[in-house]
């Protein structure tokens, strides 16, 4: 790092940005420490301040080897979605399939499904994804990740879950992926203020079953049977609280399944094999 670049990141610490944070903004902005850039990273500075995520402010994050242009229009990608991938990945090998069929429900960017695409392409396994979202912006941007990592295998469809789905696929999937909306709506007062910037429809989700933020999980577990082959498996998100809701309807929909606890040990991704 220059010494401009240096003094650069000295000043946004001072401003009260923590290091780590103004080291990624200025090399995003300040690149050569060029000081006619100074204006655009002081403007990043001040968003940041606010509390706007910074994945947001500098447009694009890694997620597992993809880097994916993420706005408001989609949830920043999180290291517990990045678990999600390796465990669907895990599930796919045991499988040993030559060129599986995969849905990611709730696509958002395109993080998991886009990242297993790659993934499998680097084993030379040629996989074909299915990437649904309800939210037209959200496919917007999805699309153009595909685009930005020459991911062609992939078809994307304007859906709330299985709803505009081809009935004719139903049976063909090796993998469906999902990371839902599972937070409670009189949960997101108590959480984060960081979370107001993403989009709420891909965050809150109406209780079902007795349990906060159930809704949308509960109707993805009970309809993935009839989309998967045989021997398909379902891998999903959810929140802490909900393992035992997620095991009981697992067992209702006639899965065999078991529940996995990410890397911070909290009850976090759903395997439920048909």
């Amino acid at each position: 790092m220059t010494d401009v670049n240096s003094d650069l990141v000295d000043e946004l610490v001072e401003l009260g940005i923590e290091r780590r944070e103004a080291r990624w903004l200025v090399e995003e902005f300040v690149p050569g420490g060029e000081r006619d850039a100074v204006v655009a990273l002081h403007l990043a500075a001040t968003r940041r301040l606010a509390g706007e995520p910074l994945q947001y402010i500098i447009g694009h994050w890694p997620f597992r080897a993809l880097d994916l242009d993420v706005d408001q229009r989609v949830l920043v990608p999180r290291p517990e979605t990045e678990e999600l991938v390796g465990v669907a990945l895990g599930e796919l090998a045991r499988r040993d399939l030559s060129a599986p069929v995969i849905l990611d429900l709730g696509c958002g960017s395109g993080a998991i499904g886009l990242a297993l695409l790659d993934e499998l392409r680097s084993r030379g396994i040629p996989a074909s994804l299915v990437a649904v979202d309800e939210s037209l912006d959200a496919l917007a941007v999805a699309r153009r990740n595909a685009l930005k990592h020459r991911l062609h295998a992939v078809s994307f469809v304007h859906s709330s879950w299985f709803e505009g789905l081809d009935t004719a696929l139903e049976g063909r999937f090796d993998l469906i992926v999902s990371n839902p909306p599972y937070v409670g709506d009189e949960e997101m007062g108590g959480l984060d203020p960081v979370l107001g910037y993403e989009p709420e429809g891909a965050l809150v989700a109406p209780d079902a079953a007795g349990v906060t933020g159930f809704g949308d999980l509960s109707i993805i577990i009970a309809q993935s049977p009839r989309w998967l082959k045989p021997e398909g498996v379902l891998v999903c998100e959810h929140a802490n609280h909900q393992r035992n809701a997620v095991l009981a309807a697992s067992a209702a929909a006639g899965f065999d399944a078991h529940d996995l606890d990410d890397m911070a040990g909290h009850p976090r991704i759903l395997v439920a094999r048909r």
